[in-house]
């Protein structure tokens, strides 16, 4: 499902940290089943404000923390399962492992996905220190950077300091490999937006880490994604 040369042969950026933009990662029959039937189920609101960075957004786990187990498969389509089967591949962890020199062959890895509506935002930080690398996908066919949801890679804490955006288009991810100063951020989806911000975040961690996004007895209700009103599927 995913072209893994795209990641093998692709090379980080030393600016202003260790980071990567590649895209092109599906065939664009892959791409338009993937688009198309983006999950709608399981998700769950996530939110804060007022600590060390601003949240909204609403999130689905595809992947448990460490156990390479599928969530929910009976809601996926044929794509989406065929997409879980590449992230939890170990030719998926040797290309990462090869695009950011770092061994992933046996880190816990968790995989979620996201919807950002009208509002929705991550405000700048670094992930936390039990991150080592995130793989950001993204997936909805067509998107403006005026609507926000892009993700930008950051300069320093200022939220102005945007040294890169990457747009949410299927086909686009981005790389990060945490340190003190991976400071990035997603831009606030405006009001009246007609659509999500679609993204999946492969995330690798360190061996003993747990889960922050899905901590175990979470007695978070779940539920279906409605967009917005008047909202066109894509």
């Amino acid at each position: 499902m995913i072209d893994l040369s795209k990641l093998s042969a692709n090379r980080l950026k030393s600016a202003p940290y260790s980071w990567a933009q590649i895209d092109a990662l599906y065939s664009p029959e892959d791409a338009k089943a993937l688009a198309r039937t983006y999950p709608h189920d399981h998700f769950k609101t996530v939110s804060g404000y007022g600590g060390a960075k601003d949240y909204e957004y609403e999130a689905r786990q595809l992947i448990a923390m460490g156990s390479h187990e599928v969530v929910n498969p009976q809601a996926l389509s044929r794509a989406w399962l065929a997409l879980s089967d590449s992230l939890r591949s170990a030719q998926y962890r040797h290309a990462m492992s090869t695009l950011t020199g770092q061994d992933l062959s046996h880190a816990p890895m968790e995989v979620n996905v996201f919807h950002y509506g009208p509002g929705a935002n991550l405000g700048p930080h670094p992930d936390l220190d039990d991150k080592r690398v995130t793989h950001i996908l993204y997936f909805n066919e067509t998107w403006n950077p005026a609507d926000g949801g892009c993700l930008q890679i950051l300069g320093s804490a200022d939220p102005a300091d945007v040294v890169a955006q990457v747009p949410p288009v299927i086909g686009n991810s981005a790389v990060l490999v945490r340190a003190d100063n991976s400071w990035h951020a997603v831009s606030r989806v405006v009001d009246g937006c007609r659509s999500s911000r679609r993204s999946v975040t492969v995330t690798f961690y360190r061996p003993g880490s747990r889960s922050s996004m899905w901590p175990a007895d979470d007695p978070t209700p779940l539920h279906p994604y409605s967009e917005p009103n008047n909202a066109t599927l894509v």
